[in-house]
């Protein structure tokens, strides 16, 4: 029983596999081709577009400072009164 399931998803894996890399296409099958040339269209000085690098060292460490330096504060009043007799 367990052989006949291993075997059934390796079979629907290939075929997905087949279907996502258009494999099936010629036979009629494959998923919807999506495009927005509208988008590109709408675009304004794409190759203005600059990635710009995070600078290393200290800043990269700060917010783990401030965090460190921190006061715990209690989440609620109960958990900080003191226990009691009773």
């Amino acid at each position: 029983m367990i052989r006949l399931l291993a075997l059934l998803l390796v079979l629907a894996n290939g075929v997905y596999f087949a279907w996502s890399h258009d494999l099936l296409r010629a036979a009629g099958f494959g998923p919807e081709q999506q495009s927005e040339p509208q988008r590109l269209a709408q675009q304004i000085k794409p190759q203005e577009l600059q990635l710009l690098k995070i600078a290393p060292g200290p800043l990269r460490a700060a917010p783990a400072a401030a965090a460190a330096t921190a006061p715990a504060v209690p989440a609620s009043g109960a958990a900080s009164a003191p226990a009691g007799p009773g």
